[in-house]
């Protein structure tokens, strides 16, 4: 909230499917001295024409298309890595970006943080010496962590739009830990007709 008035920016919105969670945001951003309005989905906030750009955090499998349609609400964004799950969802968020020619930015949080910029500084510094092979491993061993199972057992289907949730991918039953869960994509690699994730 600090950078706000420093890089000329305000909140003025938040869209969730789970009315907990825009109860939550309103709540958080009124302890810091903001209102916000919270809209149930992302068509409602674009019709709403308050905002001139988005930040995109939503279930990774959601990202592309939820870029292509910020673009063509006229929306400048940033949006979470990654950028998309499918070469076709990749390719739709590329076309409404290339025609519409807003201003997107795809990155990830975590490596802007001071920790992640001083040690890239210390690797440029040389102090290390010759680097001749990297190799990394991160093993996240946190039962709960993206299950959240305290929420898990209160959220309720009535309360998201489980459909919509889904976007185009096929119909399933209502899971309420995939609707918590930012890696949830629903689908195994074998569904998809287009052979494509962009990691291959």
């Amino acid at each position: 909230m600090a950078q706000c008035k420093e890089h000329n920016f305000e909140f003025v919105a938040v869209s969730d499917l789970w009315s907990r969670r825009r109860d939550e945001a309103v709540e958080y951003f009124k302890k810091q001295g903001v209102n916000i309005q919270a809209y149930r989905n992302n068509e409602e906030l674009y019709d709403s024409k308050t905002t001139d750009a988005v930040i995109i955090s939503t279930a990774d499998f959601q990202h592309a298309l939820h870029l292509a349609e910020a673009v063509r609400a006229g929306q400048d964004a940033y949006c979470e890595k990654p950028f998309a799950e499918t070469m076709s969802d990749a390719r739709e968020a590329r076309k409404a970006v290339e025609e519409t020619r807003k201003i997107v930015q795809i990155g990830s949080q975590r490596r802007s943080t001071p920790n992640y910029i001083a040690a890239n500084e210390y690797l440029r510094s040389g102090k290390f010496g010759k680097i001749v092979m990297v190799e990394m491993t991160w093993n996240v061993n946190q039962p709960g962590r993206w299950r959240r199972p305290s929420v898990t057992s209160v959220i309720k289907e009535s309360e998201t739009d489980w459909k919509r949730f889904l976007l185009n991918r096929p119909a399933q039953p209502w899971d309420p830990r995939n609707i918590l869960n930012s890696g949830f994509s629903g689908l195994s690699h074998q569904e998809f007709p287009d052979n494509g994730w962009l990691t291959r």
